[in-house]
């Protein structure tokens, strides 16, 4: 049985991606903050699975269950990177970049990683890390989560060099969503898809193996269009 560990299944892409994946045959892992939301998954999907309260900004102890997760598991040989915090930033506050940071930098870093060893000792796997469009923007609105997810990117970016010199089977994987209708976006602009066509989109880049995915596939022209606007307009929107 194909076995995948899902960090933060419990709302948005990693909800259905639990239930895109067990449709596919995958006992899963479920990990997250929300201990009714991971019960409520793993009751609604089929087979047995298994759950595991993690919150990330708790990093040692998040490491140690996931280490823990993987042992019980047995051969995990997918581990989708999904946790993160998005927020208003119009006012500066401390609190909400530094859970920011935490979760989407330290935390994202302390899993991504700890997956990478579990591969290498395993001798293959597939690593996929969720980041998003926002990666390629620097705007005063949105700074502090615009600058993680570009971390997201160039750190799944360096991971998949390290899986290349390590010459063994192991796929890394960088997501990047555009608009998609998960409780993080507060509003739903023009090009906002449904959760569940994102998610089908991810599973067929899983399935294929592939090295990036803008999700939907329209975000690759705004990814591209991004780099050859002035700043200056860029700054009236971000």
């Amino acid at each position: 049985m194909k076995q995948a560990i899902i960090i933060g299944a419990s709302s948005g892409i990693g909800y259905e991606l639990a239930i895109q994946l067990a449709a596919q045959g995958y006992q899963l892992g479920l990990m997250a903050r929300r201990i009714e939301r991971l019960n409520e998954l793993s009751e609604l999907l089929p087979g047995e699975h298994f759950v595991q309260v993690t919150d990330l900004v708790d990093t040692d102890i998040a490491r140690t269950q996931l280490a823990s997760l993987i042992d019980v598991m047995g051969d995990v040989e997918l581990i989708v990177v999904n946790s993160g915090v998005g927020a208003s930033e119009k006012k500066l506050d401390w609190n909400v970049e530094s859970q920011m940071i935490d979760v989407n930098v330290r935390g994202f870093t302390a899993m991504s990683m700890d997956a990478m060893n579990h591969f290498l000792k395993r001798g293959g796997g597939h690593l996929v890390g969720v980041s998003s469009l926002a990666a390629h923007l620097s705007g005063g609105l949105a700074l502090t989560y615009h600058a993680t997810k570009a971390f997201v990117s160039n750190y799944l970016n360096g991971m998949r060099s390290r899986a290349a010199r390590s010459r063994l089977p192991i796929t890394i994987t960088t997501v990047e969503p555009g608009f998609i209708d998960t409780p993080m976006l507060e509003t739903k602009p023009i090009g906002t898809v449904s959760v569940e066509k994102a998610v089908t989109q991810l599973v067929r880049a899983i399935v294929r193996k592939k090295n990036h995915v803008y999700i939907t596939r329209r975000w690759i022209i705004a990814a591209k269009i991004i780099y050859i606007l002035p700043n200056w307009l860029i700054r009236k929107f971000v």
